[in-house]
Parts: structure tokens; C-alpha cells; sequence
């Protein structure tokens, strides 16, 4: 865990509500930190609805090929996290310490090994000794409780520097309902998925296969538009559990979901804008908004483009005003775009306009934008109407010294 908190870090922390049916307990299992919680268990009394979205990477943990076997079914009564290792890379030992895992959980519970899903995150390639987890899983339910959001959000980091929890309320049909969401990550952040691990509970009865298509679409504009360092972890893992009693909503068009899926945006937009803001060494959080473009896809690739670039991003570690490489990025991205049309804004300023900078541009204005902890950056490609929106952080010395002695 790093030793200082991210500047960025917010100033308060949100304080989740208990829900009814939820339970979650945390434990030393001494995996790779000492002195700390690592393993930690989410108890749902009853059988929660589950949906899931996994990391695209073709080396995958064990944890996701367990979840992803298991998904389809579409219950759940525990989830089981460790941290300070991946169990990724692993081969058949991985296997078999996620199925020792869920036999463990399973026993602890009293329910089916199907209905425990697991996820791991830490170094990849280090076999996760697992024989111990039977009493420390059994230790880690026997102590669950309804307000242990907190200690789960501190037990599942690793390099972060705070823990990422959210909460939103909602009514339907005059009925209070809640949503509450942790997560976990700093480094190894482009998902294109989901995030590093994720966990939502929502106490709104929502059947599964609805579940699924809400969280698929809405991580679109939450976590699979945010990059610290263009590298997608082998764990990423994002699950969303409905444990609301009562008939749940089986059709995507009902109204009753709209409350609903307004809540489910904004606790992944801010569970999201809290992992870039804790980006290993980050100083400088940075939305990069492209229009003009002929496709959504087109300005997602051309933001990525820029988001991910080291020269941007010391640039902006700098506080430097160097639009000419945000220029760069947009060239090198191979999408469409018409050179003497375009046009770049830090903030409120425009630097760049048809092709060349522009004719009031203010290197004062400029870099006062560039101090700033929160940096908007605006790009428009002149070809087309589409639009995109990605968030990343600034590149600093930290970042390497974190990664530089990682397995230390």
C-alpha cells in the first residue's frame, strides 16, 4: 500500500447504508501485507441476483474464469476477495486454490460453491496458498456485518492510497431503495471492460438477466473510459448484486427502472473518477473531451490517444501548456481528422484553432489552466458531429517508483 495519500483524494468519504440481507466481514490472512486486512467476504443472506462484466484480457485470472463459469446461473450468496495477489497465471494451481476458495466460503455460508464468486488482485504469477482460508473464511463470516462496507473498501487495496466507496438513493413508487459500490485500483487501468474490482449491491429487485444489460452499457461511459497507464489488468472484475425483496422488475423497458439506472451511472461515474484520481502518483486529473469526429468510436480512440501518451501526460505533470503534443496525439492515432480544422482548448482557452495556434493565444492563460488539479482538455477533429469523453492523470517520477519495486 502506498505510503501517502493521492492529493487528489476526496476530502470526505461517503458513508454507506446498511442493507437488509448484507453482511460483510474482513480478516488477516497475512497473503503478502502484514499488520492489515486482506481477505474479506460479502455475505447475502438470501440468494442476491448477480451480473457481471470481466477483463478482455486473454490471460485471466482463475478468480474471473470461476466467476464467468458461474455467472450465467444468475445467483449468489458470497463473494470472496483477496488482495495482494492475483492468482493469475497460476496454471492448475490457480484452479485449484479458487476451488478450495469456494468450497471454504461455501462451507462458511451454507450454500452451493456455485453460488460463491471470487476475485484476487496483487502480483501475477505467485501461487496463492490457500490453506488457511478455511478458518479465516469461517473467522471473516462468523464476524460479518451490515456496516462493514468501509473495512471491505480498505481490505481489497493494494498500491491505492484510499478507499473507493459510493452510494446513491433512489425512489420508486414511493419506496426508498438504495445502491452502494466499492472499488479498488490505481495502476494497470485501462479496462475496457469494467474495473480492477468492483463490488455493487442494490436492495431494488432487479431480475438478473436485467441486471446484466444495465451494468453492461452503463460501464461504457464510467469505467471503460478512464486510463491511468493503458494496461488492462488480468482480474478486472465488476459485479453487480440486486438482494431486493419482493417481485423483481424482468423488463429493461419498465419505467420503474429509470430511478434505477440514473443511480447505477452516477456510483460507477464516481467509483471511476475515484480510481483516476488515485492513479499511482498522480497529481492532475484530466478530462479529455474529442468532437468533430465522424464516429463515438472514432473519439474514444483519438482521446485514448492522447489520455495515454507519456509525453502528454509529463506534460501535464509539468503543468506545461505543450498543446503541440496534444497535435501529435491526435496524428498519431490513425482516425480520421482534418489537420487545418482543428481546434484545442485547456479549459476555457483556446491554444489552437484551424490548423495553427491561435491568433490570441495567452501563455499565461495557458499554464494558469495547467495548475490547476483538475485539467479539462477539449479537441475538435472538424470531419464530423461524434463525441467522446475519457478521464486519465498526469505521469509522474512516483509512478515509477511505485512500479519500479512492486514485488518488493
Amino acid at each position: 500500500m502506498a505510503a501517502k495519500v493521492s492529493p487528489l483524494a476526496p476530502k470526505t468519504f461517503a458513508e454507506l447504508p446498511p442493507l437488509a440481507g448484507v453482511r460483510l466481514g474482513s480478516v488477516e490472512a497475512g497473503i503478502k501485507y502484514k499488520n492489515r486486512k486482506d481477505l474479506t467476504v460479502i455475505v447475502f443472506d438470501k440468494p442476491a441476483a448477480v451480473a457481471g462484466v470481466f477483463t478482455r484480457s486473454k490471460c485471466a485470472s482463475a478468480p474471473v474464469d470461476w466467476c464467468r463459469k458461474h455467472l450465467e446461473k444468475g445467483k449468489a450468496r458470497c463473494v470472496v476477495v483477496n488482495s495482494g495477489n492475483a492468482n493469475a497465471f497460476t496454471g492448475v494451481k490457480g484452479v485449484e486454490t479458487v476451488r478450495i476458495t469456494a468450497e471454504a466460503a461455501a462451507d462458511a455460508v451454507g450454500c452451493r460453491k456455485s453460488e460463491v464468486f471470487i476475485a484476487s488482485t496483487g502480483v501475477i504469477g505467485e501461487p496463492l496458498n490457500a490453506s488457511g482460508f478455511s478458518a479465516h473464511l469461517k473467522k471473516a463470516v462468523a464476524g460479518a456485518e451490515t456496516s462493514g462496507w468501509a473495512a471491505t473498501a480498505q481490505a481489497i487495496m493494494t498500491t491505492d492510497t484510499y478507499p473507493k466507496v459510493a452510494t446513491a438513493s433512489f425512489e420508486v413508487d414511493g419506496k426508498n431503495y438504495s445502491l452502494n459500490g466499492i472499488a479498488k485500483g490505481a495502476g494497470m487501468i485501462q479496462p475496457d471492460m469494467a474495473t480492477m474490482l468492483s463490488f455493487l449491491v442494490t436492495d431494488f429487485p432487479v431480475a438478473a438477466p436485467v441486471l446484466q444489460k444495465l451494468l453492461s452499457k452503463a460501464v461504457g461511459a464510467s469505467f471503460n473510459a478512464i486510463t491511468v497507464d493503458s494496461d488492462t489488468s488480468t482480474s478486472d472484475t465488476l459485479l453487480l448484486f440486486s438482494v431486493g425483496q419482493g417481485k423483481p422488475v424482468k423488463d429493461t423497458d419498465d419505467k420503474r427502472l429509470s430511478p434505477f439506472k440514473a443511480a447505477l451511472r452516477n456510483v460507477l461515474h464516481d467509483l471511476a473518477m475515484q480510481v483516476v484520481r488515485d492513479g499511482e502518483g498522480a497529481t492532475k486529473h484530466v478530462e479529455i473531451t474529442v468532437t468533430g469526429a465522424q464516429s463515438v468510436r472514432s473519439a474514444k480512440r483519438v482521446a485514448l490517444s492522447i489520455a495515454n501518451s507519456p509525453l502528454v501526460k509529463t506534460a501535464v505533470a509539468g503543468e506545461d501548456a505543450n498543446w503541440g503534443r496534444i497535435v501529435m496525439a491526435v496524428g498519431k492515432a490513425g482516425e480520421p481528422a482534418e489537420r487545418d480544422r482543428l481546434a484545442i482548448w485547456f479549459g476555457d482557452v483556446r491554444v489552437a484553432n484551424e490548423g495553427e495556434r491561435d491568433p490570441d493565444y495567452s501563455e499565461a492563460a495557458a499554464s494558469a489552466v495547467m495548475k490547476r488539479d483538475y485539467i479539462p482538455v477539449r479537441v475538435d477533429l472538424g470531419v464530423g458531429k461524434a463525441k467522446a469523453t475519457v478521464w486519465t492523470c498526469d505521469l509522474t517520477s512516483e509512478y515509477v517508483a511505485i512500479n519500479g519495486d512492486y514485488r518488493s
